[in-house]
């Protein structure tokens, strides 16, 4: 058990490490590291970690951490992956709010944080992508996607925001009304 807590830590804090861009940023590097290479989840069970991640307060990839942590050791595993996915970005954070406002207005601090929005940016593409390929399987999950994305992408000209957890929680309800119309099969 001290093994797998351990092995849990150490996982995380190599993700919380990198963990530039946030959650959806993170979503290949977590598929490949906790998906494929350990094993941990299936790919599908880290997008319905992301899912729930996002309905739940707090950092999208620590809600995940957590949920990955709880299923392979209780819910002291959960503890231990939180901690570990939180130690690397406290301990930067501390460091770069110490120093930051002496660097900020150097032009190559600016530069370096102008080259990070692009990476970033680029992983969360990638990040789309791959659950595009996973979620959007028919007609019925492709109209889901249109309905959802336009209530998103529109919601500043709507007379009423819908909140992301409404929409998640809509679309949940959706997926089972499509699962039970096609017989039991997954839509």
């Amino acid at each position: 058990m001290l093994k797998k807590l351990l092995e849990l830590y150490i996982a995380f804090l190599r993700i919380g490490a990198v963990n530039f861009g946030g959650g959806y940023a993170m979503l290949p590097l977590l598929d490949r590291d906790l998906a494929q290479d350990r094993g941990w989840v299936t790919t599908e069970e880290l997008m319905d970690y992301f899912a729930i991640g996002q309905c739940t307060p707090g950092i999208i990839a620590l809600n995940v951490s957590t949920f990955i942590g709880n299923k392979q050791a209780g819910i002291l595993g959960g503890v231990i992956a939180t901690l570990g996915f939180l130690t690397a970005p406290i301990a930067l954070i501390l460091v770069i709010s110490a120093s930051l406002r002496n660097f900020a207005e150097y032009p190559v601090v600016q530069n370096a944080f102008a080259g990070i929005r692009v990476c970033v940016c680029v992983l969360i593409v990638q990040a789309v992508l791959r659950l595009w390929k996973k979620s959007v399987v028919d007609r019925q999950t492709l109209l889901l996607y249109l309905i959802v994305f336009l209530l998103t992408a529109f919601s500043s000209r709507l007379p009423l925001a819908v909140p992301a957890a409404v929409l998640v929680i809509l679309s949940g309800i959706t997926g089972v009304i499509l699962y039970n119309r096609k017989g039991g099969k997954k839509a």
